[in-house]
């Protein structure tokens, strides 16, 4: 059924009138996951801080902080479609749980090798325990949010999950920093961590959600490759993916921001720290505003030139000499970057079946994951050939000519109206 062209200024104005920014806020159950989330990543972010820490006081090398992505990624990357079957097959509730457990396992392993300075190679060891808890949790944990709110509130709650990740992003690596720079050693940080996976596994044992009636469907090569197969025939989120995939694949600013900090601003470890958290401090204002904001109109629209803008700042920081100004780009990248955070994750929630919710999710968390740390690789390997300002520039031109061919190739994109479904008209 078409809706009239005044029928849907009608809705739209009534939307804006009625609009309640902390409604997701207003369930206790979405209370609970968010804040156990934030609980738990920012004791994840401080973790990071003291593992590349600690590695690099014992081993000043490279190649041992390169080890530490590349080992907790591997898993994911081999593990999260059959992940993703498991959540769309058994009670996703208790995947997380087990998951958190498994988490906290791998910290305390983390802490106790810390304090003894244990083997180098059990760090890893423990590293990939905890990189095989994340290939489980993410999808089961995707899939829990759209059981705590109505589906016409899934914006509102992925724009507050959002944020609430970002804060911990923001404080974590401060909070880890701190406590390494007071006691000179590591293993009270993994202890923390191992502490925020308990109190978010605590969380979870208290969520009251409806249960889905969970299909009996075998784990055959056709149902670990449902989600793909979803994705690939859903062009609008696809697009979405798309886009997201290769802005961090090709934007590099980020990666590179050690040698920026050093040798081109001239601003040292006290501005490396701003440079750090300016992203963060960036998508968690942007989080704020779009939450307190009437919904979007012209979704696919503002997705591509949050994409587009995200390429523009890239490149002004990478040519940007001046402190400050470099500082305003990495707001307006992490900005920009979580408009599409939050676009993608709506239409992924209101696009995907109950039932394809893990599968899907394992899909999208392959693509994050590899995104990533392929992304970081590749600025790295260009910066050494061609320098870190063209790895830079040249990241958020490509950008640029992604966003282009995205809308060109699925016009559904750029026909794309409101979040609440997927259609374009």
């Amino acid at each position: 059924m078409t809706v009239s062209p005044n029928t849907e200024e009608e809705v739209a104005a009534g939307e804006e009138k009625f609009h309640d920014p902390y409604a997701a806020l207003r369930f206790q159950p979405f209370i609970l996951l968010v804040v156990g989330r934030l609980v738990a990543s920012m004791g994840e972010q401080m973790a990071s801080v003291a593992i590349g820490w600690e590695l690099y006081e014992r081993t000043h090398l490279a190649l041992a902080l390169g080890g530490v992505g590349l080992v907790q990624v591997v898993p994911v990357i081999l593990l999260s479609l059959p992940a993703g079957h498991a959540a769309d097959r058994f009670d996703r509730k208790r995947i997380v749980l087990a998951s958190q457990l498994l988490l906290a396992l791998g910290a305390m392993g983390l802490a106790a090798l810390s304090f003894t300075r244990g083997s180098l190679v059990l760090i890893y060891g423990c590293l990939f325990l905890i990189g095989i808890a994340r290939a489980f949790s993410g999808p089961a944990g995707a899939t829990l949010l759209p059981q705590t709110v109505p589906p016409e509130l899934f914006t509102n709650a992925a724009t507050w999950s959002s944020s609430a990740w970002q804060a911990a992003s923001v404080a974590g690596p401060a909070l880890g920093g701190l406590m390494i720079a007071v006691q000179h050693r590591a293993g009270w940080v993994y202890v923390v961590d191992a502490v925020g996976a308990l109190i978010f596994f605590g969380f979870v044992c208290l969520l009251h959600i409806r249960r889905l009636a969970q299909p009996v469907e075998a784990a055959t090569l056709k149902s670990l490759a449902a989600g793909a197969h979803f994705l690939w025939n859903t062009k609008v989120i696809l697009a979405a993916i798309t886009l997201d995939l290769f802005a961090v694949l090709l934007g590099g600013a980020t990666t590179l921001l050690p040698i920026f900090a050093t040798d081109i601003l001239h601003v040292g470890p006290s501005g490396l720290g701003w440079l750090r958290a300016a992203p963060s401090v960036g998508a968690v204002l942007v989080a704020v505003l779009l939450a307190h904001l009437p919904p979007l109109r012209r979704a696919g629209a503002t997705l591509l030139w949050a994409v587009a803008s995200f390429g523009m700042a890239t490149i002004i920081f990478g040519l940007s000499r001046s402190f400050i100004l470099s500082l305003l780009m990495l707001v307006v990248l992490g900005g920009v970057d979580n408009i599409s955070v939050v676009i993608r994750s709506t239409l992924l929630l209101v696009g995907t079946p109950d039932e394809m919710r893990g599968r899907v999710s394992a899909v999208n968390s392959v693509f994050i994951s590899a995104s990533n740390e392929l992304g970081g690789f590749e600025s790295g390997l260009v910066a050494s050939v061609f320098g870190p300002i063209a790895s830079v520039v040249g990241g958020g031109i490509g950008t640029l000519l992604v966003v282009s061919a995205v809308a060109l190739i699925w016009p559904q994109i750029r026909q794309l109206k409101r979040l609440n479904s997927l259609e374009t008209q």
